[in-house]
């Protein structure tokens, strides 16, 4: 039995921007590994997170100003207040049916039918 040697290729500084800036021209990671015999699949993606620019990262970078951040804090809280209210109105408004119901079945009358009969004189009805 043989033992083998795996061979460790290192890479000079100069070498790995060169290659990045080759990829940030429009050449392809797989054109370059095969161009210049680099083996694995990450190692030119780890030379652009180290030498290259963010475009080649599939990066979003958001630079916000404090009032910005202070805005975008300040409508975080107001919906959170808007959510709470709609809520309310909702429960409120679930109470209210359920009482014309309760009423409905205690009177044995339709409350949602009748209501505003009488309320406006006959000339000035909407």
């Amino acid at each position: 039995m043989t033992k083998t040697v795996r061979e460790i290729n290192r890479y000079s500084i100069s070498f790995k921007k060169q290659v990045v800036e080759e990829l940030e021209k429009g050449s392809s990671y797989s054109y370059l590994q095969k161009k210049y015999d680099i083996r694995g699949a990450e190692t030119i993606q780890r030379w652009v997170r180290s030498f290259g620019r963010d475009h080649l990262l599939n990066k979003s970078v958001r630079i916000e100003t404090m009032d910005e951040k202070r805005r975008l804090k300040e409508l975080e809280e107001e919906n959170k207040r808007l959510k709470l209210a709609l809520a309310d109105s909702i429960v409120a408004n679930k109470m209210l049916e359920t009482l014309i119901d309760v009423a409905n079945d205690e009177y044995k009358t339709d409350l949602k039918k009748n209501f505003g009969n009488g309320l406006f004189p006959k000339g000035l009805k909407k």
